[in-house]
């Protein structure tokens, strides 16, 4: 459970949606809003997602976030407002026992799925986590990061597609291999958002997809997920960390509406194989 929210990939979708980063509360306050009143009038679970650092950045001038005190204050503050769940991702074992005060559900973001002190902080935490898998990982070696966490007693795992290196600046994700990540056995998400990354591609940052996110999505869904993960933004062209791939704000509720439908008829088709569709409590 996080927060009261089972996740199950034959439950209905969980949609983690929010902003890249912090950038000001006003902004953050503005997109959850939207993606709790669309996911309230939808029926399906939320949870708000904001980083309060992008340690991984590609310029040394690219804009981080508030850090962790101010962010935590502020996701404090949204969590209590919205009054809705929220995952943020931590980069280092100091910052776990911190941020697990305020976030219901801890990411461990991409590039550190491997960094075994960063997993044990976490999960020493008795937080559940959200593992996002790297982009040279195939999806089958997602198995021993969640024995990883297991072995030294997560409270839960959720594994996250994201996208795999395919070539220089581009990434893809493989529809059979999101079907070979629910095998594994944990519940799996898929974050469409820095799927449409293209990493690197603007020299000094990362360009982006983000008009093809219902495309995306729609794909990622009909395997049978246990949620999506979505940023969003009022104005993506204006965002400080990875706009191109970020969509626009309006432009959400339509994109949950349609995640919702085709949501609905997957699980009603009872795809999910017993075997493989364990719920995470």
């Amino acid at each position: 459970m996080v927060a009261g929210i089972e996740f199950g990939n034959d439950r209905s979708a969980v949609i983690l949606g929010g902003v890249n980063v912090l950038e000001d509360l006003e902004t953050s306050l503005r997109v959850g809003e939207v993606f709790r009143t669309a996911t309230d009038e939808l029926g399906l679970p939320y949870v708000f997602k904001a980083s309060f650092d992008k340690a991984n950045r590609s310029s040394a001038h690219s804009f981080r976030g508030p850090g962790l005190d101010e962010g935590l204050a502020m996701l404090a503050r949204i969590k209590r407002e919205l009054d809705v769940p929220v995952v943020t991702d931590v980069h280092a074992a100091e910052q776990c026992a911190p941020a697990a005060e305020v976030a219901d559900l801890l990411q461990i973001p991409a590039f550190l799925v491997r960094q075994t002190d960063l997993i044990h902080a976490a999960a020493a935490t008795g937080r559940p986590l959200h593992l996002k898998k790297m982009q040279m990982m195939a999806p089958e070696d997602m198995r021993t990061a969640a024995e990883k966490c297991a072995r030294v007693g997560a409270a839960g795992v959720v594994l996250c597609e994201r996208g795999t290196a395919f070539g220089y600046h581009h990434l893809i994700v493989d529809i059979v291999g999101l079907a070979r990540m629910r095998e594994i056995g944990p519940p799996v998400t898929l974050d469409v958002t820095h799927a449409l990354q293209l990493p690197g591609a603007l020299g000094d940052a990362a360009g982006g997809r983000g008009g093809y996110a219902a495309e995306l999505a729609r794909a990622g869904v009909a395997v049978g997920l246990a949620g999506v993960f979505i940023e969003a933004h009022p104005d993506p062209t204006r965002a400080p960390c990875d706009g191109p791939s970020a969509t626009a704000l309006a432009d959400v509720p339509g994109l949950l509406r349609q995640i919702k439908q085709l949501d609905d008829l997957t699980k009603a088709m009872d795809i999910s194989r017993s075997n493989n569709s364990q719920k995470y409590r």
